[in-house]
């Protein structure tokens, strides 16, 4: 893949972020030390009311997780990001993420006034700290993409947290097919059996790599893939 990076920069454990990534851009995480989770949100930057289906990304694909190959619709869809690489290998979409009362009762009551930047966080929280700054609240938040994280489900529904799912050095790279506004949070995942507060922190790198080529992995997938480059196409077409 020629690529030209655009910039670079850790995102700390157990903290947000958020940002525009442009149509024609790769986003690359790292697990650095293996074990991270990161939670992740979609929106069309240029109508926000556009967002991540986790629903429709996984029948339209028969999917019940995310791997290379496999991308993120919109509601309306169309194809926010592709997944163009992964080392990984699975990826979470059904568990959502952590809140107050999840992380104080698996790792104990923190308070900032308190512990200072030392406090536990939690996902849901640090989502919203990300969306207040472009006007968006709690009845934006979605069903979110926990990268990183293996869950299985059991015969009768039960939800499985596989511990070492990603080791370190694992990578993920999403290619914008569409100007993004991208969440992130770095809080553990909210099944992750783990008795101590250990979120693990990733390296961002952004690359000019343009949108999908005419022949590629993700789009030959299936018929609705196809349909959603062309629906995504068709919005961007002069």
């Amino acid at each position: 893949m020629s690529s030209q990076v655009l910039w670079e920069e850790d995102l700390h454990s157990g903290s947000h972020w958020s940002g525009v990534i442009r149509r024609g851009t790769t986003l690359r995480m790292t697990d650095v030390d293996g074990g991270a989770n990161v939670g992740a949100l979609f929106y069309n930057h240029e109508d926000r009311l556009e967002r991540y289906n986790m629903a429709d990304t996984l029948k339209a694909q028969h999917t019940a997780y995310l791997t290379r190959g496999f991308v993120c619709y919109s509601d309306m869809g169309r194809i926010l990001c592709s997944i163009s690489e992964d080392t990984c290998g699975w990826h979470d979409t059904v568990c959502g993420v952590s809140n107050a009362a999840l992380v104080a009762d698996k790792y104990g009551a923190t308070r900032f006034q308190e512990h200072r930047n030392g406090y536990y966080k939690n996902g849901y929280d640090s989502f919203l700290n990300e969306l207040g700054k472009y006007g968006l609240g709690k009845r934006d938040i979605v069903p979110n993409v926990n990268f990183f994280s293996k869950v299985t489900v059991g015969h009768e529904g039960q939800l499985y947290f596989r511990p070492g799912g990603s080791k370190p050095g694992n990578y993920v790279d999403l290619r914008f097919e569409m100007h993004t506004l991208v969440v992130l949070s770095t809080c553990q995942h909210p099944l992750d059996p783990e008795a101590a507060y250990h979120p693990r922190y990733v390296r961002l790198l952004a690359m000019a790599t343009g949108p999908a080529p005419a022949q590629d992995a993700c789009r030959e997938r299936c018929q609705e893939n196809a349909r959603g480059f062309r629906n995504t196409e068709m919005l961007y077409a002069s």
